[in-house]
C-alpha cells in the first residue's frame, strides 16, 4: 500500500472511483479540493481509477484558516475494515502541518467512521453538525489527548439513532472496550511513485 497526497486545494486532481464500490465517489469528480489517496498496484487504463483503494477530499475550514477540514473519506467496499481508513486520516492529519495548518477536523456520521477518527488520533470535541454528524479534531502535528469519557461520551450519541439491534450490541461494544489504539501516520510516497 502507498499513500500519496496528490494534491492541495484548489489544485487537487479529480478522480474516477467506482460509483459501485465506493461511497460518496461523486464528491471526489470536483477538483476544488485537496485529494490524499492510498494506492495498490498500477494505473490501469479503464473506466475507474482501479488501483484506489480509499481517498479523502479536504479543504480549509470556511471560518478558520488555520484549521483543515477533511470532506469525505472513502474506502473500497472489499478492504473496508482493514484500519485503511483510520491510516489515511493520520496521513492527511500529519500532511496538514506540512501545508501551515495547526488544527485538522472530520465530522462522522456512523459509529465506524468515529472509531476511525479515534484511531487517527481525532479527539470528540462534544459538538455535532446540524446534520446529526459527530465533530472530531485533533492537531496538526500530534494526536489529540484521549478522553475515555468523551469517546464514549460520543458512541453513546448514535444509540437514538435508529440503529438495529445488531449494530446497538456493537456499538455497546465498542462503548466497553474504550478509545482504540493510535495508528501512526504513514509515510508520503516518493515523489513521481
Amino acid at each position: 500500500m502507498e499513500f500519496a497526497l496528490l494534491g492541495w486545494p484548489p489544485d487537487a486532481p479529480t478522480l474516477r472511483l467506482d460509483y459501485r464500490r465506493f461511497a460518496y465517489a461523486g464528491k471526489f469528480v470536483r477538483g476544488s479540493t485537496g485529494t490524499a489517496v492510498v494506492r495498490d498496484g498500477e494505473r490501469g487504463d479503464g473506466e475507474y481509477d482501479d488501483h484506489l483503494l480509499a481517498a479523502a477530499s479536504f479543504d480549509p475550514d470556511r471560518t478558520d484558516a488555520d484549521r483543515l477540514v477533511i470532506r469525505y473519506v472513502t474506502v473500497r467496499d472489499d478492504r473496508q475494515g482493514e484500519g485503511i481508513g483510520a491510516k489515511l486520516l493520520a496521513f492527511v492529519a500529519a500532511r496538514a502541518a506540512d501545508g501551515g495548518y495547526d488544527r485538522v477536523r472530520i465530522a462522522v456520521n456512523n459509529p465506524a467512521a468515529y472509531v476511525a477518527a479515534h484511531r487517527a488520533g481525532f479527539a470528540f470535541t462534544g459538538a455535532e453538525t446540524g446534520v446529526a454528524e459527530l465533530v472530531c479534531e485533533r492537531p496538526a502535528d500530534r494526536s489529540a489527548a484521549v478522553d475515555a469519557d468523551a469517546y464514549r461520551d460520543g458512541l453513546g450519541r448514535y444509540r437514538d439513532r435508529g440503529l438495529d439491534a445488531e449494530a446497538l450490541a456493537s456499538l455497546d461494544e465498542k462503548r466497553a472496550a474504550g478509545p482504540p489504539t493510535v495508528v501512526d501516520p504513514p509515510a508520503a510516497a516518493e515523489p513521481g511513485g
